[in-house]
């Protein structure tokens, strides 16, 4: 089985890679596993079951001309390159695996497309939503290129699949032969004593992806009034930063990337997930759910983790605070939720849904 990756597993950490070590787990119980990768360093040593590829460097004027000649939005032209074709041309295998839809247009053009090995392509997030809302001007330009490209992938795969049940309905509306909902969770985690910890709340994830950026800025703006009479209440912010860093309200602090991510996470109350577009932090929900950390999020953040973990979102802005503080002054209560969640995770991994969905989309 041949996976077609946008990023280096071995030098890139972030919620959708996350995700993919996810399915790069279930797929070695019973295959053998080797990524293809679109890698900023290409040149590190060869690794076993690992082929880099150069990653082009964003070229505004490359891409659009690709995008033109190619007849293409530009994220479907940013990710296909002959270098990545060629790749996928000098391997052998019995399924390949693109994960996001984009990865699999250098597949549709190499000779493995006309093989007999099927393509099967996990959707992720749709990349016109998330154009849509944080590409400014260009984004909402790109939507109905990318819808396109979006459903054309769909057609051409042998069977789809996503993160979320909407999206895996939405690829059979697209056309898509099959599509399954992927009901992944992560293995459960000893859990954090949640009882113990001070009222400190927690924000994952990489902000040089727009969507992640918007929920920075929101919790940012929700801070002052969730922190507002409760004594050493923090909010701690990790990840990689966005070039803009706006000013930070009393008692939140930026961490950017931590030493000890474990004892960081351990040593918060709650995870705060106010996203608004896309999938956001959703791998960093199944982190907090394997670990017991109770997680206040919306409707977008929490997606269809809501019904197996048993979350229920706050869109509210002032009941997303309200939500929040109820964690923050009452450590028991917060205690009991995590507990819960931590539970609900460990019986859902139990139950085998994720190995069994992860199944019937490689079946044949």
């Amino acid at each position: 089985m041949v996976f077609l990756l946008s990023k280096d597993p071995t030098t890139t950490s972030s919620g959708d890679m996350e995700m993919n070590r996810i399915l790069l787990d279930l797929a070695a119980r019973d295959h053998d596993v080797t990524v293809i990768c679109l890698s900023e360093q290409p040149d590190l040593p060869p690794e076993p079951g690992l082929v880099r590829v150069a990653k082009p460097e964003v070229n505004a004027l490359a891409i659009a001309w690709r995008s033109l000649r190619r007849r293409r939005s530009l994220v479907f032209a940013r990710f296909d390159t002959d270098e990545l074709v060629a790749a996928i041309d000098a391997t052998e295998a019995d399924v390949y695996v693109a994960v996001h839809r984009y990865m699999a247009e250098s597949f549709l053009r190499s000779t493995r497309a006309d093989g007999p090995a099927p393509l099967l392509v996990c959707a992720v997030v749709s990349e016109a939503v998330v154009w849509a809302n944080t590409r400014g001007l260009v984004g909402r330009q790109q939507v109905r290129r990318i819808t396109a490209d979006e459903r054309r992938i769909a057609r051409a795969a042998d069977a789809m699949a996503a993160y979320e049940q909407e999206e895996a309905e939405q690829a059979l509306a697209e056309g898509a032969r099959r599509s399954v909902w992927l009901e992944l969770t992560r293995p459960p985690l000893a859990a954090i004593d949640i009882a113990v910890t001070g009222p400190r709340l927690l924000m994952l994830g990489d902000r040089t992806w727009g969507p992640n950026q918007e929920a920075y800025r929101s919790v940012l703006e929700l801070w002052p009034d969730i922190a507002r009479g409760i004594d050493g209440a923090e909010l701690v912010i990790v990840g990689k930063p966005a070039e803009q860093v706006p000013q930070l309200p009393d008692g939140a602090s930026d961490l950017g990337f931590v030493d000890d991510l474990e004892g960081t996470i351990a040593s918060c109350r709650a995870m705060v997930a106010p996203v608004s577009t896309g999938g956001g932090v959703r791998v960093k929900i199944l982190e907090a759910a394997s670990r017991g950390l109770p997680v206040v999020g919306t409707s977008v953040a929490i997606g269809s983790l809501g019904p197996i973990l048993g979350l229920t979102p706050h869109d509210d802005p002032a009941d997303f605070v309200a939500a929040c503080r109820a964690l923050l002054l009452d450590p028991a209560a917060a205690a009991a939720e995590g507990s819960r969640l931590h539970a609900a995770n460990a019986d859902h991994w139990s139950t085998g849904r994720p190995q069994q969905t992860f199944d019937a989309w490689v079946a044949p």
